[in-house]
């Protein structure tokens, strides 16, 4: 297949280790030209080896990575300038102030946008002659995609774009990211941020254990299945085997998940009389909810559905 109808990145049973821990394991992926793709997982999932790997920071221990149709690691040199990379953190030297640093990577490319432009649409412009050690996070994160994006990338890679920014850096960096894929540009993108990959992605990529567990949409991942979810917070922590109390109430093919000690979710085709049974549970059980709330499910929760855990908690 040539390089001009290719994805712009195609991983098949790539296989990763660390001495006795399998860090991905036969992972297949496939990332589109033109869209912007979340790639989502918990903390050691493997998403994080896997994208090194396209980027060419590692080499495949079995199977085979292509990237712009090209060998990411093997054929580095004519990859890296048509990528970019924003990394979640570094790549900047301490002691350069921002403008200075972004300028210093314009002079790299070709045919790189225009520094000034940047500036002013991720709001540099009251920080572009602070040294980048003296920036804050929103700051560094903002200036480490203006670097990533400064010489008009093909592929972008992102990892966690938005942390540490206000909201309104934040919009401007969605903003950015989607005109950057109207104009063509292919971007994969890693988050924390589950809201972030449901407004911005094409495709979701959810894997865990070095392993693909779904990819799909957003709208077919959170909406296409019917289910509906009930959000339930409760004044004190449940009481021990609690949820499998519930779980054996309610009965498939609704399903029980425990968030936090304060709080579950019920996925399944919920409705009012699931309400009303949840409810009578709360009192047979001697808790008292402060909010039970039936709706659509988010991509948070087909993520804790399907991973059985939170970010925070891997």
């Amino acid at each position: 297949m040539s390089s001009a109808v290719s994805p712009a990145v195609e991983v098949r049973g790539l296989r990763m280790a660390y001495g006795d821990k399998v860090a991905v394991d036969d992972l297949d992926l496939t990332v589109e030209r033109g869209s912007i793709t979340a790639v989502l997982g918990p903390n050691g999932a493997g998403k994080t080896t896997t994208l090194e790997t396209c980027e060419g920071f590692r080499r495949p221990q079995q199977g085979t990575v292509r990237v712009l149709g090209l060998d990411p690691h093997r054929e580095r040199r004519a990859l890296l300038p048509r990528i970019g990379v924003m990394l979640q953190s570094g790549g900047a030297w301490t002691g350069a102030r921002a403008e200075e640093m972004l300028h210093h990577i314009a002079a790299l490319h070709a045919h790189p946008l225009p520094v000034q432009m940047l500036v002013d649409r991720l709001g540099l412009d009251d920080c572009g002659r602070t040294p980048y050690r003296r920036l804050s996070g929103g700051q560094q994160q903002r200036l480490s995609l203006a670097m990533a994006v400064v010489g008009r990338p093909e592929l972008l890679f992102v990892d966690e774009p938005t942390a540490g920014m206000d909201p309104q850096a934040r919009r401007n960096t969605w903003a950015l990211l989607e005109e950057l894929r109207a104009d063509g540009v292919t971007t994969v993108l890693t988050t924390h941020y589950l809201e972030e990959a449901e407004r911005l992605a094409d495709q979701v990529h959810i894997i865990d254990r070095g392993r693909m567990i779904v990819s799909g949409t957003p709208f077919d991942l959170t909406r296409g299945t019917g289910i509906s979810t009930i959000r339930l917070v409760v004044t004190r922590p449940f009481p021990d085997h609690a949820p499998a109390s519930l779980q054996a109430m309610l009965g498939p093919p609704t399903h029980v998940h425990p968030v936090n000690e304060f709080s579950l979710l019920i996925t399944g085709p919920a409705d009012a009389s699931t309400l009303g049974k949840v409810s009578a549970w709360c009192e047979e059980v001697g808790v008292l909810p402060e909010s039970l709330s039936l709706g659509q499910r988010t991509l948070e929760d087909v993520f804790l559905q399907l991973t059985g855990r939170g970010f925070e908690q891997s």
